[in-house]
């Protein structure tokens, strides 16, 4: 398998390979995609995915649409994310974010065509593979993990609850659900796509899903320790604006050191999870990092 930076650079290199083709007369719209797409970030999500597919025993050209199609959509909520009606931040990876530049009219547009974009490469991808006579189940496989980690019983779902728990509270339960699907549904369903389309046993189906949830919750528990502990020049966004809206976090529920032993608590497990298929070390070594990141 090949390092973090190397499926990093894949993805950097082919990003925009599959987009649709801007119309004259909706050029902003896509200055505006662009501007976030383009504005850098950990591509976690297509790296996930392509070093699943080749862990799994397949090859990453084939799982490149569906990577690029999973930063479509993580790109997309995070200008939605940002916008006035929901998190209202001003600051992303250190840059103005989308609705600053554009407007939150155009910001909400630009999310709305990076998500149809991310349908629209996957069935292109469908769509050739069915002229050249391609098994296609692996690949429908790993569109529905990606839909359905996207969409109102993923990544939506966890919004809602979130914006739920701004308004009426919530317990300890509520605050799993939030992180199990706003962050680790996205997570998981890019290690699942990228598993089917790599030819995947059931058992390592099963293994690294529960990999890529604890992989995702400790993510966003780091992110709540981050928001506290972390600066603005590091992170690339304004600290403390979790506390600043009310919002519900692992560390405002629990407290700092509760946060940062379920981190390590759950990093553990997950590596765990991977140890049988990771013979790299990839998975392993990633969680471990992300344990340890600062921004």
């Amino acid at each position: 398998m090949r390092s973090f930076d190397e499926y990093k650079q894949y993805v950097e290199e082919h990003l925009l390979d599959p987009f649709p083709e801007a119309d004259l007369e909706a050029s902003i719209l896509f200055d505006s995609m662009f501007y976030s797409l383009n504005a850098g970030g950990k591509r976690l999500r297509p790296v996930l995915l392509l070093a699943a597919c080749e862990m799994a025993g397949g090859n990453i050209t084939h799982a490149l649409p569906y990577a690029c199609a999973m930063e479509y959509i993580h790109t997309y909520s995070l200008i939605h994310d940002d916008l006035p009606a929901m998190d209202n931040d001003d600051l992303r990876r250190g840059k103005p974010t989308n609705h600053v530049v554009y407007g939150p009219g155009m910001a909400t547009l630009a999310g709305d065509g990076l998500l149809s974009a991310a349908f629209e490469v996957m069935a292109e991808d469908l769509s050739v593979r069915v002229n050249v006579g391609w098994e296609l189940k692996p690949y429908i496989m790993a569109q529905y993990e990606i839909a359905e980690g996207a969409g109102v019983r993923g990544m939506v779902a966890g919004q809602t609850a979130d914006i739920k728990a701004e308004k009426e509270g919530a317990d300890g339960g509520l605050l799993f659900y939030i992180h199990l699907n706003k962050t680790a549904a996205l997570i998981k369903a890019a290690v699942r796509a990228g598993l089917y389309i790599g030819g995947a046993s059931e058992e390592m189906l099963e293994d690294m899903t529960v990999y890529a949830e604890d992989l995702g919750i400790a993510f966003q528990i780091a992110d709540d320790i981050l928001d506290v502990k972390s600066t603005t020049e590091e992170l690339g966004k304004p600290v403390g604006s979790d506390e600043e809206n009310d919002k519900l976090t692992f560390v405002s529920m629990y407290g700092l050191e509760k946060a940062e032993a379920e981190l390590s608590r759950l990093t553990a497990e997950a590596c765990q999870a991977a140890a049988p298929y990771d013979d790299d070390v990839f998975f392993r070594s990633l969680a471990l990092d992300l344990e340890e990141r600062t921004s």
